[in-house]
């Protein structure tokens, strides 16, 4: 049995590094076609408008349109082609506008690098050897390749979650909430975290993630003020009116965006009621069903947003006592989203609503369970009762008989 593991090992580690080694090559080679075909860009330019013609303009098309020909991009502004990111995107791009954009990219690949190894350091399961092929399968997962090469935002919030989460473990909740601050670099990532935090009980950890978030809220919206928050407004509604940005949600298969909305909802509530249910087990459930949950329910999604599942199964995977099949549904979700382009969105979808469901039925075992155990608890109480009678009653006589005396 141990030498058919270590061969599955050995095998799983073979086809990860192959699979890191083309999508690295591939990487580099989109790179080496297009300096500028990458989200990156459009976070420099916006961060070179805010320091040049003032933060309220950095949603302004025409501005985003000047600077990119000024860049030497070749790049029109498009459907999926503006800067629609929240501020603090802009703000952390901007230092990197002080030095020529081609070195810039490089160090902003390098800094989502940095955070892709420490959500590996601080969630993948495992020791040693098997923990390290964690890390090369990762590089080798289409979100997590898609995403660096366009130099998403999205591995620092999968970082920041799971530092929110082994500061969780480690006793330091208010820690665990500010460091969920992050969440607004790309919020339709981890929106339902915080919550999720709030419904297990964990207030603290909620209240500094409220700190944190409302901080970084208030100061983005003194910074671009009310007219780039009017503009900021505008460029949400549009994107969420393009058809390719709703692809990997429910949308498509159901039809009306407004029952597709309310479906969405329910979905949210759904995770949340799991994790009022799961609030006494190990700190590893809530971000699994808020993860899991929220990406369910999200209005926009694209490929590189799914390394949150990558971190919502990492997470799962060290969660005792799980079901020993459960790696293989685990895989069965990687595998579900490797190929997305081949056979879309509709495995990942059916897959994410099957763990919530699985995730319910645990839950109603865990309730069965419980109630067995208080009613075992009651009847021995109630055992513990009647003995207690039969020994009073037992003393009683004696005592009678004592005072009675000899016949």
């Amino acid at each position: 049995m141990r030498r058919w593991r270590n061969l599955g090992i050995a095998a799983g580690a073979a086809a990860a590094a192959l699979f890191a080694a083309f999508d690295v090559y591939q990487w580099l080679a989109a790179y080496a076609s297009d300096h500028f075909h990458n989200d990156f860009t459009f976070y420099y330019a916006a961060a070179r408008i805010g320091a040049t013609h003032g933060w309220p303009s950095i949603y302004d098309l025409g501005l985003q349109q000047a600077e990119l020909n000024a860049m030497g991009s070749g790049i029109g502004v498009a459907q999926l082609a503006r800067f629609i990111s929240p501020p603090p995107v802009a703000w952390l791009a901007l230092p990197f506008t002080l030095i020529p954009y081609p070195v810039a990219y490089w160090m902003w690949s390098a800094l989502l690098l940095v955070a892709l190894a420490g959500t590996w350091y601080l969630a993948a399961p495992g020791a040693g050897r098997l923990r390290l092929i964690h890390l090369i399968a990762a590089l080798g997962w289409v979100p997590v390749i898609y995403g660096l090469q366009l130099g998403q935002p999205g591995i620092f919030v999968a970082f920041a979650v799971a530092g929110s989460y082994a500061l969780l473990r480690s006793g330091r909740p208010f820690e665990s909430g500010l460091v969920l601050g992050a969440i607004v670099l790309k919020p339709q990532l981890g929106f339902l975290v915080p919550i999720a935090l709030l419904v297990a009980g964990r207030y603290r950890a909620f209240a500094g993630a409220a700190v944190a978030i409302g901080l970084l809220a208030v100061a983005s919206g003194i910074n671009v003020g009310p007219a780039g928050i009017s503009a900021y407004e505008q460029r949400l509604s549009f994107a969420a009116s393009v058809a390719t940005n709703r692809e990997l949600t429910l949308a498509p298969y159901i039809g009306d965006l407004t029952v597709t909305r309310a479906i969405q909802a329910a979905i949210a509530l759904w995770a949340l009621v799991l994790v009022y249910r799961f609030h006494s087990r190990p700190v590893e459930w809530i971000f699994v069903l808020a993860l899991i949950g929220g990406l369910a329910a999200s209005p926009y999604l694209h490929i590189d947003d799914l390394v949150m599942l990558g971190l919502a199964g990492w997470l799962y995977l060290r969660i005792p006592g799980r079901p020993a099949w459960s790696w293989a549904f685990v895989l069965a979700m990687f595998i579900a989203v490797e190929g997305i382009t081949e056979w879309g969105p509709l495995p990942l979808l059916a897959g994410e609503v099957v763990a919530l469901v699985l995730f319910s039925v645990a839950a109603l075992k865990h309730d069965d369970g419980d109630a067995e155990h208080h009613r075992a608890e009651g009847e021995h109480d109630a055992g513990l009762q009647r003995d207690g009678e039969h020994l009073a009653v037992d003393r009683q006589t004696e005592s009678l008989d004592q005072r009675a005396g000899p016949a």
